[in-house]
């Protein structure tokens, strides 16, 4: 008799083992369920280096940001007015960074930034450099991105003077425009809405080959 309570014993353990067993192994599948249920909704954004129309639009939100940063360290009679004109593009561009499932607000550097240039060997005299000539290429590799003005096709510039006649070509589909700078941005040639549409590419908000001429 007390042989047999031995050994029902021993099942009982042996039983009350594996239930606990069981039970670890599904909290631990919950908590991993949970965790990953946690997760997976942040991965819905897309940086600017992750999508070419993510970049595209940081591109244009950085180039209206420092338009209006340079309007309101050295205002004149009309800076009011760009202001909030250029205000109103950016929340337009931020719109479309949601929309579009990027991380809305992310603002690129300016295209084509380069460090600043050494000063040349005691040796050697400095060289001055000369203005670009009618249709020299000038901006070798930046990037052309738009600024979400309306209007007609026309350009900003922060390295030519109001009255610039510019041609920007893509060289991804050889379409080109002509246009005049009409104001100040943060890049060497910043398009508006109808120059860009003139050799844009369906669905894309940046050139990223792109040939640019002063032509006037």
């Amino acid at each position: 008799m007390s042989r047999r309570r031995t050994l029902g014993t021993k099942k009982k353990l042996a039983l009350l083992a594996g239930a606990a067993a069981v039970a670890g192994g599904g909290a631990f599948a919950a908590a991993n369920a949970s965790n990953a249920a946690q997760t997976a909704p942040g991965a819905q954004t897309r940086a600017a280096g992750d999508s070419t129309v993510c970049q595209g639009l940081a591109t244009a939100l950085g180039n209206n940001l420092r338009f209006i940063d340079g309007q309101r360290a050295e205002p004149d009679a009309q800076s009011e007015a760009r202001i909030a004109n250029r205000e109103a593009v950016v929340a337009e561009i931020e719109r479309k960074q949601e929309a579009s499932g990027c991380a809305a607000g992310e603002s690129a550097p300016a295209p084509g930034s380069a460090p600043p240039p050494q000063s040349p060997p005691a040796s050697q005299p400095a060289q001055t450099s000369q203005p670009p000539q009618a249709g020299e290429q000038v901006c070798t590799g930046s990037t052309v991105a738009l600024s979400g003005e309306g209007g007609a096709p026309a350009a900003s510039s922060n390295q030519f003077p109001v009255g610039t006649t510019l041609r920007v070509t893509n060289l991804d589909n050889g379409k080109s425009t002509t246009v005049t700078v009409d104001s100040v941005s943060g890049s060497c040639a910043l398009l508006n809405d109808a120059a860009f549409e003139e050799v844009r590419e369906d669905g894309k908000f940046l050139i990223r080959r792109a040939l640019i001429e002063k032509v006037g």
